[in-house]
This record gives C-alpha cells, structure tokens and sequence, in this order.
C-alpha cells in the first residue's frame, strides 16, 4: 500500500484528502453502512454509500456549510448522532479547513455546558435538539455566530442539511491545511477530573491514520464494525467499509450481542473496536450459543483492562483471529499494545491475578515510553534523573508523532501533562505501572486513585485483582477515607447479578470469605473495611472506567453524585436524536 497516496508534504496534510482519494481509486466500493429499520421478518434494512457517494456528499456539505458562514480555521461544534450525516460532516469539516468540536453529550448537562464554553466555538452544526438547548441556554453558546441543522428545524429559522445534499455542488477543494494546524479538539470523558480539549493537528491525524495500517496489517479489502463512533471516522481514510452497529453509543454495557453478531456476519466483518464491557457480553452470547466469528482477524478491546475471561472466551470465538487491548489516551492514541495472546500467557495470568498489575504491551513503533517518579507537581522539563528502573512502580509516559501538545484554553492543565524535552512533548498518561525486565508495561492504575496510607501507598488495579479473584466477584473498586497521607483503604465490591448479599448472615459470610483472600496477598493484608455497591458508577464513553472519586466521597458521606447519568427529562428532550433517528 502507498504511504502517501494523498501527496502530503511539510506544508499539506489533510486527512480528508483519504476520501477524495478512495473516491477516485474505488469509487463503487461500500464506504458505510447505517442500520435504519427492520421488515416484518426482523431483518434489518441498511442505508449504504460508497466512496464516490460519501465523498460528494461531504463535498455538498462542505458547500454549504461554507455559505452559511463557516471558515477555515473556525471551531464548529458538532453535535449529531453516529450516523451518515456524522461521518460526512465531520470529513466537510476537515475540508473546509474548520476545527470540528466533539463532546460526548452523557457527561452530564452542567459538564457538556462547561466544555462549551471553555472551548468557545464560533460555529455549531447539530440536531434539531442541541440547537434548542442552544436558544435555552444562551449564555453557554453566546460565541456561537453561525448555526446549521441537522434535520428539520423546530421553532427557528436556520440552514438545514438536507437542503445542502439536494442543492449544493458535488465538487469541492480541499483546504491547503499545514501538518501543524488544528485540525479537530476532541474532548475527554472527565473520569478523572473535568473533561479536558485535546488539540488534534492534521499530522496527528494522519500519524494515526499509518500507524493503524502498519502495526495490525489493515489492508483496503477488510470490512470495520466501530462500536466507538468516533472510530468510524478511521474507516474511509484507511480505505475500508465501516458498518455501524444497531446499539446506543452512550450505554455500551447494555447492548444486545445478538446485533452486533448480526452485524458481524451479514457484512463479513474483519476488524472492530469497542469497549471491554461490549465483549463482555458477546463473548458470554457467543460460548452460549457456540457461534464462532471465522472472518474476524482482529478485536480490539479499550477503555480499561479487558477481563482474562472474555479474552479466554475468543480462543474459542475466533478461529482465525486475534483479540488487540491498544493501550493510549485521548492524549495519545495509539500508544501501547498487546495481544490477547501474550496476555493469557501463563506467567503473564500468574502475574495478574496475584496483584501485579494489568499488562498493556510494549509502545507501538514510533513510540516512545518510560517510568518516572511519582510527582503531583507539573514537571517543565524532561530529566533523565526521573526515570525509574524495571519492576519500579511510577507514573508512565509516552512520546510520538499521535502524542498531543496541548489542551485548549486549558495552560494549567496541559503543564501538569506534559514534559518538555526539546524538540518533542511527553505526555504524562496520568497512570502508574511499571517495565518488566522483558520491556512489557504493567498498568496499577490512575495516579490520582492511589492510596496514601501510613503503611505505604496502595493501587486500585493491584488490589482489586485479588478480590477479583472470588467466584461471585464482578468487579471492585479500592478508595480511601479519611486524612490525606493517612488513609484507610476501603474495597467496595459489585457482586454478580443474583449474588448481591440479601441478609446480614449472607453479608458476614461474604466478607469473611473476601477478608481471608486479602490476608493472603501483601497488596491486600491491610484492607479490613469491605463495602457493597449493587452498580458501581462507570463513564459514558466506555461503561467501564470506574468513578473512584465518586465512591471515596459515597464512602465517607453515603451520598454519590450521578450527574454524570444525565438522567430524566433533559437528556430525554435535548439528546434524544443521538439514540434514534429524525422524523
């Protein structure tokens, strides 16, 4: 495959330039499928495009997007659901030189209504809904000048879509963006703290776009089922179908496994990527109903530690496949990766379920990593003094052309992520683990959820592991209480479904059992406080990173803070288009 099929040169780089390209080359090749309804019989009904129509679709709506006030350089709040229209905009976007703004809209309303305003977009392409929280709110969106709908506007008057791709010419030029100009600011899930701007540039990009091709040998005949939107945007600049799946974006945890098999087998799909928590329930639908996946080459599991269980499940899933868990950060992606393989080796299982960590891989070529000293305090310049040595315990870096250099509108935060080091920015993944002597990277768990003890410090990934281990262990989740340096470690423990302890004689008994594993690791022996918790609270993004900070605080005070749900009648009135489709 040519490296550089689009002629990029140290003064263009625009990822867009991937479809135009593949429009060319392929015309009549399907570029994307979108699951629109199902028949009488259950079927489901695609709407489908290939590269020529996605293409002149986006070019239409570069078009107009471009008459309705929308610049170069400009950063355009995009707010529509995973669908066509998202992908087609997003690439006008990017040819038009604009900066699209992405927001995950289940972070809660007064957290999206702070990114907004943070990142201040001149400009807003969204669903009939957000502009009406829009015209609600209208402080949060004050600088928003030009206004395009997704869909039939409601109660006010604005430039809508639909009349772009009937209207709007098929031709268009793309912008002469430089490597180095903002190309897209993509906004964290703010599990850890508030939801931080990522500034993309067109390099980083299409840095991203070589090192998928080249690390797990995608080539232009491989079908891609992203159930991440965002990933979807990969889909046409690597070349390949992407078909999205029947599921709710916002609750991956619940969605239905016969679908998303379905999905797989209808279209022969190669390569997917989604959240722990999806795999977990199609692996258990798979082994239940001895399905195998043999066109799958390759599953890639991110958003926290995939369980050893549903890795174990796809030796048996996937005859001609492998299961990936890349390992990165909105930051910095992708950074790290390993096989299912080498996780299930037995000396690599031994190592995890005895509290050594969750094993993330060695850097992908190109990249760079290293282990220093824990450090709360921004660090200006990069010392090689930090560095720690194999099997040390620190907070983990990473370097590389996908390595992001700032946040917007956010210097405080981008000095406590990121290092100096001449020419080049490390990014400090805000995690702590450790290099063995073999060059694997171990994962122990956010830096900010450690527990400072009198004893010593304790690390979420290391202990829960161990209560992991009981048979009627879901999952678990360390906090500490109390003063700071001198904390007492609390284990709070989601049970499987049906084993959540009903009775005081069956709770006793529970943490009997719990206290007797936890005396017999070193990670574990000091913890004597064990708590229940029937759901633990996990991000929208992924249903899988667990909000430690908001369980320390439901330790101590028995209260928890859910807005992060979103629930009730504004999520129902403002965001319900990012679930269904418009009328």
């Amino acid at each position: 495959m040519n490296n550089n099929p689009c002629n990029f040169s140290d003064d263009f780089v625009n990822v867009s330039a991937y479809l135009q390209y593949r429009a060319e080359t392929n015309p009549y090749k399907l570029a994307i499928a979108y699951p629109e309804s199902r028949d009488s019989m259950g079927r489901m009904s695609w709407t489908r495009l290939n590269n020529r129509q996605l293409n002149e679709l986006s070019n239409r709506y570069a078009n107009g997007l471009t008459k309705a006030g929308i610049k170069r350089g400009e950063r355009t709040l995009l707010m529509v659901r995973p669908s066509l229209d998202f992908i087609a905009l997003a690439f006008s976007l990017f040819k038009i030189g604009a900066i699209p703004v992405l927001i995950d809209p289940g972070m809660g309303l007064t957290r999206l209504l702070e990114c907004v305003k943070t990142v201040s977009p001149q400009s807003m392409v969204a669903v009939p809904e957000a502009i009406a929280l829009m015209k609600i709110v209208k402080k949060s969106f004050s600088s928003v000048k030009s206004v395009v709908t997704v869909g039939k506007p409601w109660f006010f008057k604005g430039e809508d879509t639909r009349v772009f791709a009937d209207t709007e010419s098929p031709i268009f030029e793309i912008a002469r963006t430089r490597p180095d100009e903002q190309a897209a600011i993509l906004f964290t899930t703010g599990s850890t703290g508030p939801a931080k701007g990522v500034v993309y540039e067109h390099s980083m990009f299409e840095a991203q776009v070589r090192q998928l091709i080249d690390h797990y040998k995608i080539t232009e005949d491989e079908i891609e089922m992203p159930a991440f939107p965002l990933f979807a945007l990969f889909s046409p600049a690597l070349g390949i179908s992407c078909i999205i799946p029947e599921m709710d974006p916002t609750k991956p945890a619940e969605v239905d496994p016969a679908k998303i098999v379905e999905a797989i087998e209808s279209f022969g799909v190669t390569n997917t990527f989604g959240s722990p928590s999806i795999w977990r329930k199609v692996s258990s639908y798979c082994i239940s109903n001895k399905i195998k996946l043999p066109t799958l080459k390759r599953i890639l599991m991110a958003g926290a530690p995939a369980p050893l269980e549903v890795l174990g499940k796809f030796r048996e899933i996937l005859p001609n496949g492998e299961t990936h868990t890349p390992y990165g950060a909105t930051e910095s992606l992708p950074s790290f990766d390993v096989t299912g393989t080498e996780i299930l080796l037995p000396e690599h299982i031994k190592n995890n379920v005895e509290g050594g960590g969750t094993l993330v891989g060695k850097p992908l070529p190109g990249m760079e990593a290293r282990v220093i000293k824990i450090i709360d305090e921004p660090i200006k310049n990069y010392d090689e003094s930090l560095e720690l040595g194999n099997n040390e315990i620190g907070e983990i870096l990473i370097t590389g052309p996908v390595t992001t250099k700032e946040y917007f509108n956010r210097e405080k935060d981008t000095k406590k992520a990121k290092i100096k080091d001449g020419d080049r920015i490390w990014h400090r993944m805000g995690d702590v683990g450790y290099r063995d002597k073999n060059g694997y990277f171990w994962f122990c768990g956010r830096k900010t959820h450690r527990v400072e003890t009198e004893s010593g410090t304790m690390f979420t990934i290391k202990c829960e592991a161990i209560f992991n281990n009981h048979a009627k262990v879901f999952r678990s989740a360390l906090v500490g209480i109390g003063e700071k340096g001198k904390k007492k470690p609390v284990i709070i423990i989601e049970p499987f479904k049906n084993n959540f302890p009903k009775t005081v004689a069956a709770k006793k008994e529970f943490i009997k059992e719990l206290l007797e594993i936890a005396r017999e690791n070193k990670n574990t022996d000091m913890i004597t406080d064990i708590r229940f918790y029937e759901t633990l609270p996990t991000d929208i993004r992924h249903n899988a990173k667990i909000f430690r900070e908001k369980l320390a605080v439901w330790a101590e005070t028995g209260k928890i803070d859910e807005d992060h749900n979103l629930k009730g009648s504004v999520k129902k009135f403002i965001f319900n288009a990012f679930k269904r489709g418009e009328d």
